[in-house]
């Protein structure tokens, strides 16, 4: 139930055995449905999930609209990050997209944990640093890309996705019309032939 997060944390840090088993039990696993909603806007997020298997889907509600702002695969920690950080109400939603085995931490957890496990300070902040890097790549895309051009790198870097997650969610993800990335869709594959 946690090599792959194991295989996160070596790419990391080092952990002795005893620092795994402390690890270990500060986490919860939870197996959640397609569709279950972990976060609501408005919710304090008092969780962060390890994602075994299945993937997770943070959206933005407004005027009736959901705008997906990420999707979460297999192998990464999702939450509504400023809610669950700053204990303060979330202005994004977090949902199950596929049924998911997940492990669970509370802050409360994390907190023992950063007393503890030195090391696990260095973790969290490595982790941090490659999210605000991804975080960074995305609102480049968005600022430079065409969508064409957003479309492709999704392609190149996610391609896989488009085998298990709707259409439209990943239109709103790269910040298009459904029918925008059919179009694009189209010309792409016209262009292969």
């Amino acid at each position: 139930m946690f090599d792959a997060l194991h295989q996160l944390i070596a790419q990391f840090v080092t952990f002795t055995d005893r620092e795994k088993a402390i690890l270990e039990s500060a986490f919860v696993f939870k197996q959640v449905p397609r569709k279950f909603s972990l976060v609501r806007q408005g919710q304090v997020a008092n969780e962060l999930y390890f994602i075994n298997k299945g993937m997770l889907r943070l959206f933005y509600e407004n005027e009736g609209d959901e705008i997906t702002a990420f999707i979460f695969r297999e192998n990464l920690f999702a939450s509504s990050y400023d809610s669950f950080l700053r204990q303060t109400p979330s202005i994004q939603s977090l949902e199950a997209l596929e049924e998911a085995d997940l492990l669970v931490i509370t802050q409360p957890k994390m907190n023992e944990l950063y007393e503890e496990l030195p090391k696990f300070n260095v973790l969290t902040r490595k982790i941090a640093e490659q999210r605000f890097i991804n975080s960074q790549q995305i609102l480049s895309s968005f600022l430079l890309d065409s969508p064409e051009e957003r479309y492709a790198k999704f392609v190149e870097q996610n391609g896989d996705l488009l085998l298990r997650v709707p259409h439209h969610l990943i239109a709103s993800y790269l910040g298009m019309t459904p029918v925008s990335m059919s179009r694009i869709r189209n010309r792409l594959a016209q262009q292969k032939r």
